[in-house]
């Protein structure tokens, strides 16, 4: 499993040789824009947690280039479906079987709408089960009781948090959330994008290394393999 990051929640896994895009935001982020070119990227399935812009605003672009599935839950699944997309809808508590892995679909505490304000159902996020590895994206959310139900069947290598605070979790809340997913590997997303979550890496690599943990922050285009 090899992921890739370009920015805010935008990661492009390979599991073997399927391309799985989550939450497409390239052309509108200003940290990735002019170092990732949406026509080059190759995806065979897009998940999407939620329906805000700086997650969903190159999903349809790229779906109809690629042929893409979308993943997501019934409400933006079904928005996709009206443009002409290939969808899979999922619901929390759901999984399904996809050639590239097993997919759970998880709560998450955020909010869910499209820029031009239609309904995009609620927040979640993904468990992927590989043939190997197992990771967990949490999207947009707060710190919830909820992911302490994660390790009751998940054994995880990897946990994607969001970092950036104010409008998610941040440093010390996405630490004790590593603890109730029982994962100290953890890669951050959804940070330094806009001023409001903007974060000092060394104060943020040094608070989860004080608890035993490994926070991993790539570089946009960068890339770990599990």
């Amino acid at each position: 499993m090899k992921i890739t990051f370009y920015g805010q929640n935008t990661l492009l896994i390979k599991i073997n040789d399927i391309r799985v895009l989550v939450d497409p935001f390239i052309s509108g982020n200003p940290l990735s824009k002019d170092k990732v070119d949406i026509d080059t990227i190759k995806a065979d399935y897009i998940l999407l947690t939620h329906a805000h812009q700086d997650h969903v605003l190159d999903a349809e672009a790229i779906a109809k280039k690629t042929n893409a599935t979308i993943v997501s839950n019934y409400e933006i699944a079904m928005y996709y479906q009206n443009l002409g997309i290939e969808v899979h809808p999922m619901n929390h508590g759901g999984e399904w079987s996809f050639e590239f892995g097993n997919v759970k679909y998880v709560n998450a505490v955020h909010t869910s709408s499209f820029a031009d304000g239609t309904y995009g159902g609620q927040p979640g996020g993904f468990i992927i089960e590989g043939e190997r590895k197992t990771i967990y994206i949490a999207g947009d959310t707060a710190l919830t009781m909820d992911m302490k139900l994660i390790p009751l069947r998940y054994k995880l290598d990897l946990a994607i948090l969001p970092i950036g605070d104010n409008f998610t979790m941040g440093i010390d809340d996405a630490i004790i959330a590593s603890d109730f997913v029982e994962c100290d590997k953890v890669l951050g997303v959804h940070y330094d994008t806009f001023g409001y979550i903007e974060i000092d890496h060394d104060e943020a690599k040094r608070k989860f290394f004080a608890k035993n943990k490994d926070l991993m922050l790539l570089d946009i285009g960068g890339s770990l393999e599990l």
